[in-house]
C-alpha cells in the first residue's frame, strides 16, 4: 500500500517553468538519480542512459534544442533521458518514461521542481550531450529549486479516464468515486 507521503508527492507534483539559478546539492542529485535507476523495465534489461547537464553553456545549448525554451536553462539541471532501442526494441521508450518519473517524483519530494519536456530536436539534443547514435532522446527534464508553486490543473473525470470490467463501464458507481 503506498504511503501518505508517496500519495501526496504524485499530488504535489506540478510543471514548473520559473526556477531560482541555483545548483542542486549532490547528495540530493544523487538521491533524485538513485530513485530513477531503481525504476523496473522490461525484463529488467534497463535500456536507459541519463544525461545530467549542469554546465551554464551546455544548458542553454539543451534549452535551445527544446523549441528555444529557455527558461529551462535556469534551473539547477536538465536531465536527458534516453532510451536504446537495440536492447528493447519494444519497450525502451516506456522504461524511460519510467525512470523519468521517478525521477521526477523524488525530486518533488526533496521541494524541486520538474516539467516533461517532449518538444526538441532530437539530433541537437543527441549531439549536444555526445548521445551515441543508437540512443533515442525520449523525453528532457530541468530540476531546480522553484521560484514559482504553480496551481494544478484542471484533470478528467474518473469516468473519463476509467472503466470497470470493460471499456465504458463507469467505476464511480461501483467503486464509490
Amino acid at each position: 500500500m503506498a504511503s501518505a507521503d508517496t500519495v501526496s508527492t504524485i499530488l504535489a507534483r506540478r510543471s514548473v517553468r520559473v526556477y531560482e539559478p541555483t545548483p542542486i546539492p549532490d547528495d540530493d542529485l544523487r538521491v533524485i538519480l538513485e530513485a530513477a535507476r531503481q525504476a523496473p523495465s522490461a525484463a529488467n534489461r534497463q535500456p536507459l542512459h541519463f544525461v545530467v547537464v549542469r554546465d551554464p553553456e551546455q544548458k542553454r545549448r539543451v534549452a535551445d534544442a527544446a523549441a528555444q525554451q529557455h527558461w529551462m536553462a535556469r534551473a539547477g539541471a536538465i536531465v536527458v533521458a534516453a532510451g536504446f532501442p537495440a536492447r528493447s526494441a519494444k519497450w525502451y521508450a516506456v522504461d524511460a518514461a519510467i525512470a523519468l518519473q521517478n525521477l521526477i517524483l523524488a525530486a518533488t519530494s526533496l521541494g524541486y521542481g520538474t516539467c516533461w519536456v517532449g518538444a526538441f530536436t532530437e539530433a541537437a539534443i543527441k549531439e549536444i550531450v555526445g548521445l551515441p547514435e543508437e540512443a533515442r532522446v525520449v523525453a528532457l527534464t530541468p530540476v531546480g529549486h522553484p521560484a514559482e508553486r504553480p496551481a494544478a490543473r484542471p484533470r478528467k473525470s474518473i469516468a473519463e479516464l476509467f472503466s470497470l470490467d470493460r471499456y465504458g463501464e463507469d467505476p464511480a458507481r461501483a467503486l464509490h468515486l
